[in-house]
């Protein structure tokens, strides 16, 4: 089973910056996206950024151009860079990773979410 593990979350003022990072372990063959999705209290999950294993990205529009997704294949990791942070960013953030396992089958894993709050 593919096990994603999140690190980076807290508590961070208006206009600061926090660096969420995961990385995905198992029988991992390959990686084709990885993502950050995020869900407030009382809201639906919603797609934050995701990369394809060649670095092409999408990113939420309310996030565009203060957030910065990237990763590393050779150690499978993703990283979330939030600049220019906002209240309304304040939610769970889960880490997302999907691909091919060793033996051919098809995975998509998610972390366990870590809690970031932007506030004064």
């Amino acid at each position: 089973q593919v096990r994603l593990v999140e690190s980076g979350g807290g508590l961070v003022q208006p206009g600061g910056s926090l660096r969420l990072s995961c990385v995905s372990s198992g029988p991992i063959f390959s990686i084709n996206t990885m993502a950050w999705y995020r869900q407030a209290p009382g809201k639906q999950r919603e797609l934050v950024a995701l990369i394809y294993r060649l670095g092409t990205t999408n990113y939420a529009d309310s996030v565009k151009g203060r957030f910065t997704i990237s990763r590393d294949n050779n150690k499978n990791t993703v990283t979330l860079q939030m600049n220019s942070l906002k209240p309304e960013d304040t939610a769970v953030y889960y880490c997302n990773s999907e691909g091919l396992m060793t033996g051919g089958r098809d995975y998509r894993s998610w972390g366990q979410g870590t809690q970031v709050t932007v506030s004064s």
